[in-house]
């Protein structure tokens, strides 16, 4: 990419930050309003997630790609797209990115700045279902990339937005949004003790798309000499 590497770090840093004040902040909201009906307050915390991804691609993948996940990110420099250094950097940007805005969220709602979740989230079924959740996304990311780049923005928030419902995990598909929900006890968090078999779900289906998609999106053959 053209742009310095200190500008594209701040741009996934700062939409990381925005992505998960979204996520917290709509499920707090939406907890609130809900009067104790969890599937209002899943739709609650579901349509501002899909809005607030097409926004953010829109706006800072011009930056840095917008990738505002480490899956996303090491998919890049898996395929020659990113160099080893930078997803480094990358993904410690969206990480610390992702907890600042957790603690955005919690600061305009008037809660503790510094939570510890205790929602559970585990078993094979939830694994499997991040597994699953970031297959699917790594794919709308790769088809679009190859067929259709300015549908990017739409494909994810809407791809994120139909798997918080097909999904039992409600389809996190992000390590970095993981870590970061980890230190929220509001109805988006997830118990630290789920989130490294989530993570680890999550880079495995990143792996899988990212072999899918050699199959179905092969890069062009070289001519010439």
């Amino acid at each position: 990419m053209s742009e310095p590497l200190s500008r594209r770090l701040f741009a996934e840093a700062l939409g990381t930050a925005l992505l998960l004040a979204t996520v917290i902040g709509s499920g707090i909201m939406g907890e609130r309003l809900s009067a104790g009906n969890a599937a209002l307050a899943l739709l609650g915390n579901t349509l501002p997630t899909g809005a607030i991804l097409v926004v953010l691609i829109l706006i800072f993948g011009p930056v840095s790609g917008a990738h505002h996940n480490p899956a996303v990110s090491l998919a890049c420099a898996l395929r020659g797209e990113l160099k080893w250094p930078e997803f480094a950097l990358y993904a410690a940007a969206q990480v610390s990115g992702g907890i600042l805005g957790v603690f955005a969220a919690h600061a305009m709602f008037g809660l503790p700045i510094l939570q510890i979740s205790v929602h559970a989230r585990t078993g094979p079924g939830q694994w499997f279902a991040e597994g699953v959740a970031t297959f699917g996304l790594m794919l709308a990311v790769f088809g679009c990339a190859a067929r259709a780049p300015q549908a990017v923005a739409y494909a994810v928030g809407l791809y994120i937005t139909a798997a918080y419902w097909f999904t039992a995990s409600t389809s996190f598909a992000n390590p970095a949004v993981t870590i970061a929900r980890s230190l929220s006890d509001t109805f988006a968090g997830i118990a630290p003790g789920g989130a490294p078999a989530f993570i680890a779900a999550q880079f495995v289906g990143m792996l899988a798309a990212l072999a899918a998609a050699r199959q179905l999106w092969p890069p062009p053959a070289h001519t010439g000499p």
